[in-house]
């Protein structure tokens, strides 16, 4: 874990103060959207609140896991490491993504790395507690397969775009997927509001950062992609290739 990274303490608040607080985050979660106010208070009642500092390890590949994860605040990403020591990005997470499912739904240890990558506030919902909620409320449990389906299919493309497209079209795809998580249409294309560094793009390509940057540099001098501070353009004429 990295120094200064540690687990903070349990942050104590009051039942009404929970529900008001964390309510709206668990009602736009991906997970619990469209449950009826009766689930989401009974859910929101067990959650417990934790923050973590940026660069924190959440959990870590391997570790036995007790708890799921939903993101209150701050950003995360989540990653495998190779025996090199090279980095992976799987994907990344904000408000109202959830993480550490798995290992409660089979009771293996974790598969893959979750970095905090600005300071967090987490809410937790632990093994008894998760067992506990879906015995109550069984349709909590079709929303969890239907989040769990939607994550195997994004495994699926992910395995598909390392194994068939060569790093050119892997950084295309990554950059137009990010741009309409989190970007808007614009006249000349789509932008990407706060694109990623070099090597972070690397990690989530399967590439090294030269072959990034040269990649990179590449497609600008094309007119495909048009730097904007730390905005990022994607031209029509990129999308549509």
């Amino acid at each position: 874990m990295i120094p200064g990274a540690q687990m903070q303490r349990l942050v104590p608040v009051s039942e009404d103060a929970r529900l008001d607080r964390f309510g709206l985050v668990v009602a736009r979660g991906a997970l619990f959207r469209g449950l009826p106010p009766s689930v989401l208070e009974d859910l929101t009642r067990r959650l417990q609140v934790r923050s973590r500092l940026a660069g924190a390890v959440l959990v870590a590949e391997s570790d036995p896991g007790d708890a799921m994860f939903l993101i209150h605040q701050g950003k995360a990403r989540v990653t495998l490491l190779g025996e090199n020591g090279r980095e992976l990005i799987l994907s990344q997470l904000g408000p109202g993504d959830f993480f550490g499912e798995m290992s409660l739904l089979d009771g293996r240890p974790r598969s893959a790395n979750v970095v905090a990558e600005e300071d967090m506030t987490l809410l937790v919902l632990t093994r008894d507690a998760f067992a506990e909620h879906l015995r109550a409320h069984p349709q909590t449990a079709l929303n969890l397969l239907a989040e769990l389906s939607l994550r195997l299919r994004r495994a699926d493309e992910t395995i598909a775009d390392l194994a068939l497209h060569d790093v050119h079209q892997r950084l295309v795809r990554t950059l137009e997927r990010l741009a309409r998580e989190d970007g808007e249409e614009q006249e000349g294309g789509l932008l990407l509001r706060r694109r990623p560094t070099q090597q972070d793009l690397a990690n989530m390509v399967g590439s090294c950062r030269e072959t990034i940057s040269r990649t990179f540099t590449s497609l600008i001098k094309q007119g495909l992609m048009v730097p904007r501070g730390r905005s990022l353009l994607l031209t029509r004429r990129l999308l549509a290739a």
